[in-house]
């Protein structure tokens, strides 16, 4: 039996790496040749922002800072915060000598059937109406999300040369402390493997997905899609989105997802904690509230990645498919640490943070259970049991 499952892990590895559209192979975003650009288009940031009076200041401040040709504006909306987000995001403007470049709206109360990020999103993109801001394109960022000088040139440059109408980019998560560098790099293994990123950018496939810390999209796409409205609940906003644009209307519409050179996000994860409540909050969510897809998950979890070390171990020269299993994972997760700034050595220890994966997501389950799913900044925003 021990013989047969570690048979089975290997051929779902040669699968995975042969089959599964290079997921593993990471690769930052391509440069583009930004000077065959005549005309730049007008582009409004959107930044959703409740309690980041800790981030925002340097996240406002690296996209006032942006060296871009065309009219470019920030539109921060305060999500009725309690420690000063507003005032911080003024701050910043104002340090830099540009307030003129920052519009920072209020929220306005919450209404049901929305998820928070989603409207304060909205929100934002409706001032960008309403104050009657030039806006070709909307850079939907957070607020804890800081951009290099270049990234809205960048972004607008692969939209238009490519032709996209959603381009977006996984930011580099801090990897400092203990806990960050053992668990983070497999939260984007873990994200690209479901979503490989060369299917994403391919129209004719059907899967989309984005991440939300950068997602630079052709505002008449978005109308088109049916606006933010379109996804008011979601809690993976950036999936959804995404979906909503590629999908719509007739064929597939061209979007891309790449993980990004040098945008990198500021919230600290110090913690196992942390990361542990950041994958509880919506893993359940992506697996649509099922018990059967939780079992089914567990069940390939163990497959996939438990598996192979625990009956290599047992089994010895004898279990030699699990060996192979256990090396085809650590040869898969290795460019991913490398992007990272890590060492190979960290790969071997997948299958324990694989572990700690799986805990999370059972987690976010009994968390949905008991009425708590996607709670954060002190919202329950999961819809209730039977809904």
């Amino acid at each position: 039996m021990l013989f047969g499952l570690s048979i089975l892990s290997l051929i779902i590895w040669c699968v995975l790496l042969f089959a599964r559209g290079g997921f593993w192979r990471t690769r930052c975003a391509p440069s583009v040749a930004v000077d065959t650009i005549e005309t730049w288009p007008a582009v409004v940031a959107v930044v959703p922002a409740r309690n980041e009076a800790d981030v925002i200041g340097p996240a406002v401040t690296s996209l006032i800072e942006q060296a871009y040709a065309g009219p470019f504006h920030v539109v921060v909306v305060d999500d009725h915060s309690t420690d000063g987000t507003a005032d911080a995001a003024r701050a910043a403007a104002l340090a830099l000598g540009k307030p003129d470049r920052l519009t920072v709206i209020a929220a306005e109360p919450l209404p049901a059937g929305w998820s928070g990020k989603v409207w304060a999103q909205s929100q934002g993109v409706a001032a960008v109406t309403g104050r009657g801001l030039p806006a070709d394109y909307l850079l939907l960022t957070d607020a804890d999300i800081a951009h290099p000088a270049d990234a809205v040139t960048e972004l607008v440059a692969r939209a238009t040369i490519e032709q996209r109408d959603l381009v977006s980019l996984m930011v580099r998560l801090r990897c400092d402390s203990f806990w960050e560098k053992a668990l983070i790099p497999a939260f984007v293994f873990f994200f690209a493997k479901l979503y490989p990123f060369k299917w994403v950018g391919n129209p004719r496939n059907k899967t989309a997905a984005a991440a939300g810390g950068c997602m630079l999209v052709k505002r008449a796409a978005l109308e088109e899609a049916g606006g933010m409205a379109s996804i008011r609940s979601a809690l993976i906003d950036d999936c959804s989105l995404a979906a909503r644009i590629k999908h719509r209307g007739q064929g597939g519409h061209s979007i891309s997802l790449d993980v990004a050179a040098k945008s990198h996000s500021l919230r600290p994860y110090d913690g196992p904690g942390e990361i542990w409540n950041m994958i509880a909050r919506t893993a359940f969510t992506q697996l649509h509230y099922s018990p059967w897809l939780l079992a089914g998950t567990l069940v390939g979890m163990t497959v996939i990645y438990l598996a192979p070390p625990v009956v290599a171990i047992v089994l010895g020269p004898l279990g030699w498919p699990a060996w192979l299993a256990w090396g085809a994972m650590c040869c898969a997760y290795a460019p991913m640490l490398r992007y990272y700034g890590r060492s190979p050595w960290w790969a071997p220890a997948l299958p324990l943070v694989a572990l700690f994966y799986v805990g999370a997501t059972v987690a976010s389950a009994v968390r949905y259970w008991r009425g708590k799913g996607g709670q954060w900044k002190a919202r329950v925003q999961a819809p209730a049991r039977g809904n």
